[in-house]
């Protein structure tokens, strides 16, 4: 080796040396700081006012953060709640307190309001002109907001949040928190890491904390009198012709353990409803069948019960709402979406992992859930024993209640069970399991959920665990076109979300073909942390019968709006060639005919069982979509009259 390389490669050596001593013993003294912190809390001030960061995209870390303020204001430590899109982050070196509360979003990124924060952390924290000295004055502590469900980016932000403050010399006063959102046990989870925060804050550390700092002091005490011993050591190494050059010293320093520990995969046998997942939906209404099925009767059911009109399907499709059963083999979904009516307490998941109860279970246990929940409308003002004894034996099964049915391993088996018992099958799908559409056997009618028409309002709005769900999406759409029987395209239209989407919807039906285009208005099912949906976001009729209008106009004669259902502010666009015939509409179904096709075994189509529309139910007609065989029950409102302007 030359003269020149040599001393080059001490050069590097040496700076190497320097800063990896340099880190120890900065680290070393930061864990004293924090020992002397516990062992002797009567030497501490009185903490200095402090700030909590929320990092929140849908309001859980917020309304967390709001308790965690509460809570240091209820144990006398001043703390000011702080939105980091307020804040100016050059002004965190003059910090001496910091919490965070931290969502994760977006494939591991932070939030809107937290994207400055965070990437100037990372950056400084990357930058070697800034130094590892930034914010040792900093004393903070991070709690994550994420979904396991995500994989890898489960709580990513928080996790980055603790590792890029400490490199910047700031000292964590207790290990990173982890909340999921969807496990049950959220609001356990951060009372248990506040608990700690407020404990540490006012100076009672624990035995085990103390010495768990104590371990880690001795740990760099042996990396010092490591590093002391190892002057000349390396020297005689040069001789393989490595040479570190100055620019390449990042990162060879040792890397710091984030303390992180790795959630293990479940092993296949977990049941999907834990008990704290059972006992929010029962709240909710649900019957719980098994261990991942449920049913719940719908109020359209209970309606028609009573001779007050029925549903949507009704009006479209000839079924009979008191006859019609609400269920679905699999309260799992891979989507979190925005408008979700059961605002996420039902599990996530990308594929099925859980516990597998037989098809036939599920069918008795839904029939027999919800023939005892028809049975208590027994003496309901309205029900005739009529239609109560016809309530009784269902006819209809929707597969939509919640979650993703198309998940459940058995689902061809499922819908056998239902169809050897002639009751009719709709299937809704969210579009991000094309493969099992395309192994379905033959149901009634099948619906693909097509919540927005680009990319990027659909990861906005169904908030997908997959990665790559664009193009689950568009190949869920393809495999309909290859479906036989009755399809659709249900849209969902949520006002300032995705109604101004227009020309990319209708570029959309050309991949698809379905039979019907269902567009019906956002329900609005009040608020909650996991959504920021407001009664704003909720289309009148008038605007959904306008959007479906002019979505006819763009596929020029190829749909045409068939049906409404006014009440639901729901519209129908059929495909004109096939169910146009001389002018007549034939979207309802001859449902008997169905059975008897599928009970042959031979190839059928769906023009093959379909019926014609009465004209109370076609687009434009004076009912709008309500039987006129049924009684129209209206609740009075009794609105204060405004104060009118009286002229002097």
């Amino acid at each position: 080796m030359s003269t020149t390389s040599s001393v080059r490669a001490r050069l590097a050596f040496v700076a190497l040396l320097s800063a990896t001593t340099f880190y120890c013993i900065h680290k070393y003294r930061r864990l004293k700081r924090l020992k002397n912190l516990s062992l002797n809390p009567s030497s501490t001030s009185k903490p200095s006012r402090g700030k909590i960061f929320f990092i929140s995209q849908t309001g859980t870390a917020k309304a967390l953060a709001q308790r965690l303020h509460e809570l240091c204001a209820s144990n006398d430590i001043a703390f000011d709640l702080v939105d980091p899109r307020s804040y100016e982050p050059e002004d965190l070196p003059k910090e001496t307190l910091v919490l965070f509360i931290a969502s994760t979003w977006d494939g591991g990124k932070p939030p809107k309001n937290g994207e400055f924060l965070v990437n100037w952390l990372g950056e400084s924290a990357e930058d070697f002109r800034v130094g590892s000295l930034l914010l040792s004055d900093c004393k903070f502590a991070v709690f994550g907001v994420g979904s396991r469900a995500y994989g890898e980016s489960y709580n990513a932000v928080a996790k980055e949040l603790s590792s890029r403050m400490i490199g910047l010399g700031g000292l964590e006063m207790i290990p990173v928190g982890e909340g999921d959102v969807d496990d049950g046990v959220l609001d356990r989870a951060f009372q248990d890491w506040c608990t700690g925060v407020i404990r540490i804050l006012k100076g009672g550390g624990s035995a085990q904390e103390t010495n768990g700092v104590s371990q880690q002091i001795g740990a760099v005490e042996n990396d010092l009198e490591y590093y002391d011993s190892t002057d000349d050591e390396d020297e005689d190494n040069d001789a393989d012709g490595g040479i570190v050059d100055l620019e390449d010293i990042a990162g060879k320093a040792p890397s710091k353990r984030n303390g992180v520990v790795k959630v293990t995969k479940v092993d296949g046998k977990k049941e999907m409803v834990t008990p704290v997942i059972r006992a929010s939906l029962t709240k909710q209404g649900y019957k719980i069948i098994g261990s991942h099925s449920g049913v719940k009767i719908c109020r359209w059911t209970k309606s028609q019960l009573r001779g007050r009109g029925g549903c949507y399907k009704h009006s479209f499709y000839g079924i009979e709402s008191h006859r019609c059963m609400e269920t679905t083999p699999s309260l799992a979904c891979a989507n979190k979406c925005v408008f979700c009516w059961r605002h996420h307490t039902n599990p996530v998941g990308k594929s099925w992992q859980w516990k597998m109860d037989e098809p036939s279970v599920i069918v008795k246990g839904a029939l027999d859930l919800h023939t005892k929940m028809i049975k208590q409308m027994k003496g309901v003002p309205g029900v005739t024993p009529e239609k109560l004894q016809e309530g009784l034996n269902p006819r209809h099964c929707a597969l939509s209640l919640v979650g993703e049915p198309i998940m459940y391993p058995e689902i061809n088996a499922l819908v056998d069970e239902l169809h050897g018992r002639r009751i009719s099958t709709f299937l809704v799908t969210n579009a991000q399991f094309p493969e099992k559409i395309l192994m379905m056997k033959p149901i009634t009618q099948l619906y693909v959920s097509v919540d927005a028409a680009t990319k990027e309002s659909l990861k906005a709005i169904d908030r997908p665990l997959f990665a790559d769900f664009w193009e689950r999406f568009i190949d869920s759409l393809k495999a309909l076109q290859e479906k036989q029987q009755r399809t659709v395209y249900r849209l969902t239209l949520v006002k300032g979300w995705n109604t101004e989407e227009l020309d990319a919807y209708f570029n959309l039906f050309s991949i698809g073909k379905p039979d019907f285009i269902e567009i019906k208005g956002v329900t609005y099912c009040g608020s909650s942390a996991t959504s920021k949906l407001t009664m704003e976001n909720v289309p009148w009729h008038t605007d959904v019968k306008a959007f479906s209008e002019a979505l006819s106009l763009k596929s020029d004669g190829e749909y045409e709006v068939a049906c409404e259902h006014a009440h639901s502010c729901c519209v129908l666009l059929g495909r004109t060639k096939k169910f146009k015939v001389d002018g007549k509409w034939f979207t309802w179904i001859d449902y008997e005919k169905f059975h008897d096709l599928v009970a042959s075994g031979e190839p059928f189509t769906s023009t093959d069982y379909m019926a014609q529309t009465p004209s109370w139910a076609v687009y434009g007609a004076q009912e709008g979509g309500f039987d006129p065989e049924q009684l129209r029950y209206k609740k009075e409102r009794h609105h204060h009259p405004k104060p009118q302007a009286v002229l002097a």
